[in-house]
């Protein structure tokens, strides 16, 4: 039999953060799942649970210190070891420059940048010693270009994936596994259903992203041999302008 591993999912919500966990779950590994809210996780729970799987959610800030070296430690002590971590942190927010506050830019690159840097340097620890492991980042279309009132947004997805290639580059060498990738595109979720409902009415032709389809992605980066890894993989419909 083979011995327990853990997906550490930080920012588990209702659309990809949830379905990666769900994903990975039905191919045996236990899903530590996180969100600031851990009453917000139960719903992700009982369905994880309901599939077979094992699941643990825990209540905490991807911004602070403290509670990230508390996460991991109590993971790899008390369940398993993190064979997976997942940095899923959203972020996303429009302000025009003129009205982008100091507070809203440093929340947002808190929140998208410095959190993926914590998780990152906490799990990082743990792997080492196992010479394995996984670390996946979830960027999107802004950390390839800047737009138009998302200079706070843009400039935190940049960093996070400066972030990301700069440990693949250290990380490689010693086994570890880091990958970007580029979610360019609306995704399945509710606020795209209630706020773009033209873009989500092209959900029966492919035109808006499936969670459960960049889950199965990161499983398959997940699962790549270590003389064939990708480093940043481009997740986009069809219909996309790129």
């Amino acid at each position: 039999m083979n011995p327990s591993k853990a997906i550490l999912v930080i920012g588990a919500g209702d659309a990809t953060g949830g379905a990666i966990a769900r994903r990975f779950a039905r191919e045996g590994y236990i899903a530590c799942v996180t969100r600031r809210s851990a009453d917000k996780l139960e719903p992700l729970l009982q369905q994880i649970r309901a599939e077979g799987g094992q699941a643990h959610g825990f209540g905490s800030d991807a911004r602070k210190e403290d509670d990230m070296v508390a996460l991991v430690g109590q993971i790899e002590r008390e369940i398993a070891p993190i064979e997976v971590a997942v940095f899923n942190i959203g972020a996303n927010v429009r302000f025009p420059i003129t009205e982008t506050t100091t507070r809203v830019y440093t929340k947002v690159w808190e929140m998208a940048c410095l959190g993926g840097f914590l998780m990152g340097r906490e799990v990082t620890k743990a792997m080492l010693p196992r010479g394995r492991g996984t670390i996946i980042y979830t960027g999107a279309t802004a950390s390839l270009r800047g737009r138009e009132g998302f200079a706070a947004f843009a400039g935190a997805k940049h960093a996070l994936r400066a972030l990301a290639q700069s440990m693949a580059r250290e990380l490689w060498p010693r086994g570890i596994h880091v990958a970007h990738t580029v979610v360019d595109g609306a995704i399945d979720t509710e606020f795209i259903r209630s706020n773009f409902p033209e873009r989500y009415a092209l959900k029966a032709q492919g035109g808006i992203v499936d969670p459960a389809h960049i889950a199965d992605a990161y499983w398959q980066i997940h699962q790549q041999p270590r003389d064939a890894w990708t480093h940043e993989t481009e997740l986009r419909p069809w219909i996309e302008n790129w």
